[in-house]
């Protein structure tokens, strides 16, 4: 069927259309296995970033929840781990699936909305190469499976909103229930699918007995962690508005800048297209027009992360890549479209995967700081070793490397061994909750920190600053420069100070 043909028109759309175009597994498959293929190939080739070394860390000490996110990630952390082994291609094996998935999805919410086989093969070219979805399929991140429990809902929810089955309510209630699992962010995408149905319909598909089927799924699914939040004080909500106290007006300055940067900003006419046709041509997807800006304006409110709210954005895009096809209808059109796909997969391979030598990721590193967060962390357990060297052999038994970030921490855990180093101890997010050190451990301390943070030394005694981080490649990241004191011991028994080194960003 040509394209033009394809889409969904104001005429035919609505609850109970049931015809759908075949999928085009082939050409998906492919773009797939590619993709995969490079992302594989490239997974090693930096080093582990501070948030993977902190699930490591997190995976081992498995619970229901965790101070700052609930526990699926450092579950399936921990799972790829003892799959695929401890190195860094079987930490990031998950998130290469992950990505696999996600593009595969992206495929199908496009057939969802009347794409054929070409549009469906761009969706998914469009989806792999885009800047947010480069970035989550490279490494472990709660954002790599939020994006695909995100797009996961969406599908569902289009074809309960296509079909008028009640019984998809089943389904999205377990995808939800699993995405709180994993960050209460996907409850964002639940309040602003169903306010946006309400607003413009359709309405009379939430009359039905399986709303409530799926979302008692869903509470079931998240009871674990939401008992662990209550228990524990509700700590995620400590955490959240630390974010935004802290980051909230510069997300709030760069949100509309990142929106199109983390897709890509040649995709942007593919992404008016799609707004415009959920509006216009497929009202009965019409929800996903206003969810969008609906979420986008509630982020803004809250100082939440610029890509709180991009796997919408990825809707959107799937939206859009039917008219695209449809314009690309002469060879001249069709070679635009290819350049600006080809140029955006090359600027967005190169901002957001190992592809530069580490002393030029400088150079993308002010767009996309996740590239210089894996480079260097060998270079500072070497650092903090050879501090750890200069005490005594005979009070080792007794002191405490103490780091002021997990990312810290969680490399002295992961490459400290082979330089003899023992575990390392810190106050920041659930590492607290994995100390204080014995008592008596009353000897010297190795102290790590930022040259900025002069407040975590009051907590030590006789503190003297014996060297500093370089990464080796002059990269200026959050840890080069980082300052290592060797102190005399804490001030005060580790279990009275322990509460005052607790800290959550």
């Amino acid at each position: 069927m040509p394209s033009s043909q394809a889409g969904l028109t104001a005429t035919d759309a609505g609850v109970g259309r049931t015809t759908l175009q075949a999928f085009a597994a082939g050409p998906v498959a492919v773009v797939v296995v590619l993709l995969a293929a490079v992302q594989t190939a490239l997974s090693g080739r930096y080093g582990y970033h501070r948030d993977e070394l902190y699930f490591l860390v997190a995976g081992d000490h498995p619970a229901a929840g965790y101070v700052d996110q609930p526990p699926l990630t450092p579950l399936l952390a921990r799972a790829s781990t003892e799959l695929f082994g401890d190195t860094l291609f079987g930490l990031r094996a998950v998130a290469i699936l992950a990505y696999m998935a996600i593009v595969v999805v992206v495929a199908l919410i496009a057939r969802e909305l009347g794409a054929d086989r070409q549009a469906q093969t761009l969706a998914a070219v469009c989806g792999a190469v885009s800047s947010i979805v480069l970035v989550i399929g490279h490494m472990v991140s709660t954002a790599t499976f939020d994006m695909l429990i995100w797009l996961l809902v969406s599908w569902f929810v289009l074809r309960f909103l296509r079909t008028g089955d009640g019984r998809w309510h089943l389904a999205i209630g377990a995808a939800v229930g699993v995405g709180m699992q994993n960050k209460y962010l996907i409850l964002l995408l639940v309040f602003g699918v169903l306010a946006s149905v309400l607003i413009v319909g359709p309405r009379r598909v939430l009359v039905t007995p399986w709303l409530a089927a799926g979302v008692l799924i869903a509470l079931v699914i998240a009871l674990p962690n939401l008992w662990w939040q209550v228990v524990h004080g509700w700590p995620q909500l400590t955490v959240a508005g630390g974010i935004s106290e802290k980051d909230g007006l510069e997300n709030r300055l760069m949100f509309v800048p990142l929106q199109l940067v983390y897709v890509s900003p040649p995709f942007v006419p593919i992404l008016i297209a799609g707004l415009l046709r959920l509006w216009r041509e497929i009202r009965w997807a019409r929800a996903f027009a206003v969810a969008y800006p609906l979420l986008a304006v509630v982020v803004l409110a809250i100082g939440g992360k610029p890509y709180y709210v991009l796997p919408l954005l990825i809707v959107v895009l799937a939206a859009g890549v039917e008219p695209a096809v449809r314009w690309a209808h002469s060879a001249r059109r069709r070679t635009i479209l290819v350049a600006v796909v080809a140029v955006s997969a090359v600027v967005n391979a190169v901002a957001t995967l190992p592809l530069l030598p580490p002393s030029a990721v400088g150079v993308v590193n002010a767009m996309n700081k996740e590239q210089g967060e894996q480079v260097g962390w060998p270079s500072l357990v070497a650092t903090v070793a050879s501090v750890w060297e200069r005490i005594p052999v005979e009070q080792r038994d007794r002191a405490v490397i103490f780091t002021q970030n997990y990312g810290e921490a969680g490399a002295i855990d992961q490459f400290g061994p082979s330089h003899g180093l023992p575990s390392a101890y810190s106050g920041h997010m659930s590492y607290a909750d994995w100390g204080p050190p014995a008592d008596s451990s009353d000897g010297p301390v190795v102290l790590v920190h930022y040259p900025s943070n002069r407040s975590l030394v009051r907590y030590f005694r006789d503190c003297a600053p014996v060297a500093r981080v370089d990464n080796g490649y002059g990269l200026e990241n959050d840890e080069q420069g980082s300052v290592v004191q060797l102190c005399a011991g804490a001030a005060g028994s580790w279990s009275s100070v322990w509460a005052s080194l607790r800290h959550y960003y």
